[in-house]
């Protein structure tokens, strides 16, 4: 597909549209929004236009004039993503959220929230705390990401072992389709199924079938008891066993199941520049549990904390205070971080597999670095199989780097597909793994795909380039 270039006809156009002050062409400004959080530079190319509408009126317009003019646009939130999903790799427009803003609504008799899309998720669940209700959705990046880019991604994070991914918690979007029609998909109905189900297919559609512009979150009764575990082990085999055990033989599901592995832990201590708990286990086990019986909750840690040590746990760190339980999390929640300063440029995999199958999965990828020499620190969330395996280039020059890294992710991606994952549990295919995706994902399930992407947008116009290519 050949797009067309940016013209200053065009600029004064979306001038007319969003204001002149929502009109960004200078480049040091443009800059931050060409790319996200991937750190390679093979995945960051500059805007031609940043353009910060308010409302699905203006998206509309803009959508429409792309249209007419043959330009690509990229949808944007945060530019949290780890998949390149948001940056605008064939130039173009850059489709900026950020001003629309605003929680709409708290419905308390409906148990729902109406917001925009550049509403942080954090303030989404503060909110929602205030209310006395809980809202489950917890990426690990819930003060810097919008509930946009949750949506578009179908965000994970901790608590998905028992309260599902970001799609559990939409009932509900309003959308801008790529043509410029807007249209409201769902709402506050529980059941519906009145027709496809297009609301969760645009969810995890990573803004290449539209722009959503309002969400609705279903709101739970807020937990009034919560307790984390922090339990390391002598052997991450019987870490990553342990987290079966659990939901088998212990009858409980947690709210978070979560893993780190030794070189994880020595990277969380130099960043934190602190000593952490059994700093040279080959593993931390970290598990929460929530409820609204004290002693159940209570029941339900010594439950965990009694497996746990018969299977190899080498102790277990109660916390049930929040002062107790941040020392807990605090070197999970730094994992990236950490690992970006002992190499600042790393490659972050998202891969998936059945739970049973993740100390195999550890297994396979351990035995790829050794055969390649690179270090590939692991961590994740146990609780539904899904692994950040993020491979370190540190002192490789730039040309043994990609030679070394495009054979690692090869023999990875084919023993998590031959193990029954996938390439993304959560961050996204974008641009990162689309070539991946075009090589292991079954040919008949990728048509479906480019089928109903060529169906909603023919001119191949929103967020070209990410997921599938379209022939």
């Amino acid at each position: 597909m050949r797009y067309n270039r940016i013209t200053a006809g065009i600029i004064d156009e979306l001038k007319s549209i969003v204001g002149e002050a929502n009109v960004v062409v200078d480049p040091e400004k443009m800059e931050v929004y060409g790319r996200d959080e991937v750190s390679e530079a093979m995945w960051q190319h500059m805007p031609e236009v940043v353009v910060k509408p308010e409302n699905a009126r203006q998206i509309s317009e803009i959508m429409k004039l792309a249209n007419r003019e043959l330009v690509p646009v990229t949808p944007r939130g945060a530019g949290t993503g780890l998949a390149a999903g948001a940056v605008p790799m064939l130039g173009g427009i850059v489709l900026s959220l950020e001003r629309m803003n605003r929680i709409l609504e708290v419905d308390k008799e409906n148990l729902f929230m109406v917001t925009e899309p550049g509403v942080t998720t954090g303030e989404v669940q503060r909110t929602a705390q205030a209310e006395g209700y809980l809202y489950a959705g917890d990426p690990c990046s819930a003060d810097s990401s919008f509930i946009g880019g949750n949506v578009a991604t179908n965000a994970g994070g901790n608590k998905a072992v028992k309260y599902g991914t970001t799609s559990r918690h939409i009932y509900g979007v309003e959308v801008v389709l790529p043509n410029g029609d807007i249209v409201t998909l769902g709402g506050k109905c529980v059941k519906n199924v009145t027709g496809y189900d297009l609301v969760h297919l645009m969810v995890g559609s990573e803004g290449t079938l539209g722009i959503v512009t309002k969400v609705y979150l279903k709101l739970m009764p807020l937990p009034q008891y919560v307790a984390d575990l922090l339990v390391p082990f002598d052997d991450i085999e019987k870490a990553i066993n342990i987290v079966p055990t659990i939901m088998t033989h212990g009858g409980i599901i947690p709210t978070c199941l979560e893993f780190m592995d030794n070189l994880s832990i020595k990277a969380a201590e130099l960043y934190l520049n602190q000593q952490l708990p059994y700093g040279d286990a080959a593993a931390y086990v970290i598990v929460e549990v929530d409820g609204n019986s004290e002693r159940q909750v209570q029941e339900d840690y010594e439950t965990i904390g009694k497996l746990c040590l018969e299977n190899g746990g080498l102790e277990v760190f109660v916390a049930d205070n929040k002062s107790t339980q941040e020392r807990i999390w605090k070197a999970r929640r730094c994992y990236a971080e950490a690992l970006r300063m002992i190499s600042p440029v790393y490659c972050m995999e998202d891969i998936v597999v059945p739970v049973s199958q993740i100390p195999r999965a550890l297994e396979a990828i351990n035995r790829i670095a050794e055969k390649y020499r690179i270090k590939i620190p692991c961590c994740g969330h146990a609780g539904d199989g899904n692994i950040h395996a993020t491979l370190l280039r540190e002192n490789r020059d730039e040309h043994s780097w990609h030679e070394v890294k495009e054979k690692v992710l090869e023999e990875m991606y084919r023993v998590v597909y031959d193990l029954g994952g996938n390439l993304s549990g959560e961050h996204g295919i974008g641009a990162k793994r689309k070539d991946a995706m075009a090589r292991f994902m079954d040919p008949v399930q990728l048509n479906m795909i480019r089928s109903i992407k060529k169906a909603l947008d023919p001119n191949l116009i929103l967020n070209p380039g990410k997921v599938v290519d379209v022939f």
